[in-house]
């Protein structure tokens, strides 16, 4: 399922967001420019390494990507969530917010994999803790999803809830399937970085004492 756009508006300029999927594209496509030797590089310093952990990581990796599908995934999410949370929290402390989401999914996959050498890099964390806090602010918000049917495409609208909880179980039971296994010392998915953002941001989201949501008039459904 890919969500589209949602049915909430936001009553403010989503600044803040914009300038970290600016930042994000920018970090990307100096990637792009660099020869594998240096990319491999650029991750390795950067990127979170468990078994070496460097603090500052935890804010770097955030910036950096593995790829076009890695890059646009995490962009189209945070673009879709990024703007309500933006607008209720405020610019100032949507940035904190987003930071710490980030931090504490690094600080997760850490405790989970202690061991693993494998640079782990990207926004997921950080995005994740963005749909919690959506999911815990937005619950009955429509989301118009594309969803596949067979061999056809159609969009459904769906609430909230029920696709952020389902994106949240999905890496829920991933990550606990993985418990074990040596799969990160090949590479992979970082599950329990997608859960510890996600927890986080639906614990602070409320901490950081928002402005209650607006509610859009019935008219203005689409």
């Amino acid at each position: 399922m890919i969500p589209l756009r949602d049915s909430q508006p936001s009553y403010s300029p989503p600044v803040v967001t914009i300038l970290i999927i600016m930042a994000n594209t920018a970090v990307f496509l100096y990637e792009l420019s660099l020869d594998r030797f240096s990319l491999n590089y650029l991750i390795s310093v950067y990127g979170i390494v468990p078994a070496r952990l460097e603090l500052t990581t935890l804010f770097t990796s955030m910036f950096l990507h593995g790829g076009w599908m890695h890059f646009l995934g995490n962009m189209w999410f945070l673009w879709i969530y990024g703007d309500n949370v933006e607008d209720i929290l405020g610019r100032v402390k949507y940035f904190l917010f987003y930071v710490a989401c980030g931090v504490a999914a690094g600080l997760v996959h850490v405790m989970m994999n202690p061991d693993s050498r494998i640079p782990t890099i990207g926004a997921s964390g950080a995005i994740a803790g963005v749909m919690g806090a959506y999911m815990v602010k937005f619950p009955h918000s429509r989301i118009l999803t594309l969803v596949p049917v067979f061999l056809f495409l159609t969009t459904v609208e769906v609430p909230a809830i029920f696709i952020l909880g389902y994106w949240f179980l999905l890496q829920f039971f991933s990550g606990v399937g993985t418990i074990g296994e040596s799969h990160l010392s090949q590479g992979g998915v970082a599950w329990f970085a997608h859960i510890g953002g996600f927890l986080a941001g639906m614990l602070l989201v409320n901490l950081l004492h928002p402005r209650p949501p607006r509610r859009r008039r019935r008219d203005l459904y689409w």
